[in-house]
């Protein structure tokens, strides 16, 4: 073991990697040597499926004793966007992890290389202060594909670790989770997305001519709004109402003397634990056969709804997280998806990382002092789960 890692020296390493999904940009390789040089035993795991870009992915582990506590993450990042000097672009290069009055700047800064430097410093002075032999495991799942189509990435580590007989006890992911303050949030879920493509097919005709043609268009106006005005929930104790939204309607006919032969349109649903993809597939059919006419839908569902109850896992991450800011964590299941739809059904999963306001955007920033405190609170996590 080498000793004490710092959290925001390995951010900036992490962040002149350009990962941008797909690619690596050699981001794992430099966390890889970090964590070898732990002592953490390492394992590279690339996965490809056909029809989608191969993927990078690490799994690390010290220690061979239950229980096994994991952190999760990724190190891919979103495109740039709008590059410098293009007006809202980037004022900075996005890639060069420069800091500015206590800011670090970058892709990755906030969502999330910078809280991955945070667990790995955090798991380095640990073991400098503990040793190996602290009654347990750690481990590290980072995947290349949490940005992209997310087939190749923890999904797959995780059926990795389950072919080998190897189990995660307690796991907290790494996400963005504060809005406005370190110490606002703590995922203990995640809402289900459900993302529908429906086409409504008619005949092509003359618009004075209406008897002799079927225009889709009216059938289109009524399907969606049986399917978009309806209240499916009131929510319940830990997650919002469910809801559906529009999100394109498209007909590709500029003629205004012709109806369409077909039109398509296009609809998110994100839905809470009263609910299974399942079970909203069903729903919609009926809705839409309700009003009747030809139509197809097709569906993907990126996860289903989760729940990690309050207990031991979000009260110690609340307990740390207290001790370091001050600040007492909503337990909340908001936003958008995260792997840990794909952890829960593995392990107890919680989420906590840095603020989330600039993720995504152009000049991308954390503050220093963020890093640092973020790296402590993990460092309390661990001492909770491992009690001396």
């Amino acid at each position: 073991m080498t000793g004490q890692l710092d959290a925001v020296e390995l951010a900036q390493a992490l962040i002149r990697c350009p990962s941008v999904t797909p690619e690596d940009g050699g981001a794992l390789a430099r966390l890889t040597a970090a964590l070898e040089g732990l002592g953490l035993q390492c394992h590279s795991l690339p996965f490809g499926e056909y029809g989608t870009a191969e993927v990078q992915n690490l799994y690390a582990r010290i220690g061979s004793a239950a229980p096994n506590f994991c952190f999760a993450g990724h190190t891919d990042v979103v495109p740039v966007g709008a590059p410098v000097g293009v007006p809202g672009g980037w004022t900075r290069d996005p890639f060069g992890a420069e800091i500015e009055d206590g800011i670090l700047y970058g892709r990755g800064a906030s969502d999330m290389k910078s809280a991955i430097a945070a667990f790995t410093a955090a798991t380095s002075r640990f073991l400098d202060r503990r040793g190996a032999d602290f009654g347990g495991s750690i481990s590290l799942l980072i995947t290349g594909d949490e940005e992209g189509p997310s087939v190749n990435g923890t999904r797959k580590v995780l059926e990795w670790l389950e072919a080998r007989g190897e189990k995660l006890d307690a796991c907290v992911v790494g996400e963005p989770t504060n809005p406005a303050s370190l110490g606002d949030m703590v995922k203990i879920g995640r809402r289900g997305s459900l993302t529908g493509r429906l086409t409504v097919t008619g005949i092509q005709g003359h618009s004075a001519y209406p008897d002799l043609a079927d225009n889709p268009l009216p059938r289109m106006i009524r399907m969606l709004a049986a399917i978009s005005e309806p209240r499916l929930d009131d929510g319940t104790d830990h997650f919002q109402p469910s809801n559906l939204q529009l999100t394109t309607i498209d007909v590709g006919n500029p003629a205004t003397n012709i109806t369409p032969a077909a039109a398509h349109a296009g609809f998110n649903l994100r839905f809470n634990d009263l609910h299974t993809g399942a079970e909203l597939t069903e729903w919609l059919h009926a809705r839409l056969s309700e009003v009747g006419g030809d139509y197809d839908l097709s569906i993907s569902i990126s996860g289903e709804a989760f729940l990690t109850p309050p207990g031991p896992l979000s009260g110690l991450m609340s307990d740390a997280i207290e001790s370091v800011t001050g600040n007492r964590p909503e337990l909340s299941t908001s936003g958008g998806t995260s792997d840990a739809r794909f952890i829960k059904d593995y392990a107890a999963v919680a989420e906590f990382g840095l603020i989330s306001k600039t993720m995504h955007k152009a000049d991308e920033e954390v503050a220093l002092e963020d890093i640092e405190k973020l790296s402590a609170i993990y460092e309390a996590v661990l001492d909770g789960y491992f009690p001396p």
